[in-house]
């Protein structure tokens, strides 16, 4: 196998190839990639569907990288360095078991895609300048353990696309209402039973728009809104009726029951042979 990386190395060197393929090689560590620190040049490393279980703190080295794909594989935790690379601008971790973010994580100066899909996060796993990344256009946290959402959300105004799918999520703070340039918004799967009024702001019903939020107790005035389309569940919540129904159950203090998960999804990942 070292051989077979070791060409591909040399490869990429000579031809200065700037995209760099380790998809699906039993890679365990970046180490056992000779010479692959040296590879200046390249702009994309793809080294989903392997064994990797850390990024090294060098990592940063890659002052021409831009895209980093480390999809499916065992990283628990990510190195300061990665939020000083000055040209990264998607990094994709989804699928490995990240449980917290490191200090500075929100310090990327161009960052515009993140996808943390499918990992161990919550809203205590959240750097405290997570909320920083202005640059930031798609953010995708499906499959995690939040309950909440943090309402420092409402600061990543270049916000385009937002993933939540299957968490736990009970509420949806009003400053999701901030991001005015939303366009998909994914809750589905969560233990949402209302939407904050303030979600009428956002223009996410047409054909170039995504709203999906199937999977959750909605309250009826809802759900029966829901039956009937999207765009009327929109003209709802923004109605005087439902805000004052909003109210209410805020008030009220209506927590919904714990959702019924599957946890065996967090172990049956599929890994390579």
């Amino acid at each position: 196998m070292t051989a077979k990386l070791k060409k591909i190395v040399e490869e990429s060197r000579d031809t200065k190839n700037p995209e760099l393929d380790l998809v699906d090689r039993g890679i365990v560590s970046f180490s056992e990639v000779p010479g692959l620190m040296q590879l200046r040049h390249v702009t994309r490393i793809t080294a989903s569907h392997n064994r990797i279980a850390s990024i090294p703190a060098n990592i940063a080295d890659f002052v021409n990288l831009e895209i980093l794909n480390l999809f499916n594989n065992c990283i628990e935790d990510l190195p300061t360095t990665l939020c000083t690379m000055p040209k990264l601008k998607i990094l994709n971790v989804g699928m490995n078991k990240i449980s917290s973010l490191p200090r500075g994580f929100g310090a990327f100066p161009v960052l515009e895609v993140l996808d943390l899909t499918y990992n161990n996060l919550n809203e205590q796993s959240l750097s405290a300048n997570f909320f920083c990344l202005d640059t930031l256009r798609a953010l995708y946290l499906g499959d995690n353990d939040f309950e909440t959402l943090p309402t420092d959300i409402g600061h990543l105004k270049n916000l385009q696309t937002l993933c939540l799918r299957e968490n736990d999520l009970v509420m949806l703070p009003k400053e999701v209402g901030d991001l005015h340039r939303l366009r998909e918004l994914h809750i589905q799967g969560n233990r949402l039973t209302v939407l904050p009024p303030e979600i009428g702001n956002l223009d996410l019903v047409g054909m170039k728009q995504v709203f999906k939020a199937d999977n959750n107790p909605w309250v009826t005035p809802i759900a029966d809104q829901f039956q009937v389309g999207i765009s009327h569940v929109f003209d709802y919540i923004r109605s005087d009726t439902y805000k004052f129904l909003y109210g209410r159950h805020i008030a009220a203090g209506a927590i919904p029951p714990p959702k019924a998960t599957d946890k065996s999804k967090k172990i049956s990942r599929v890994r390579p042979k």
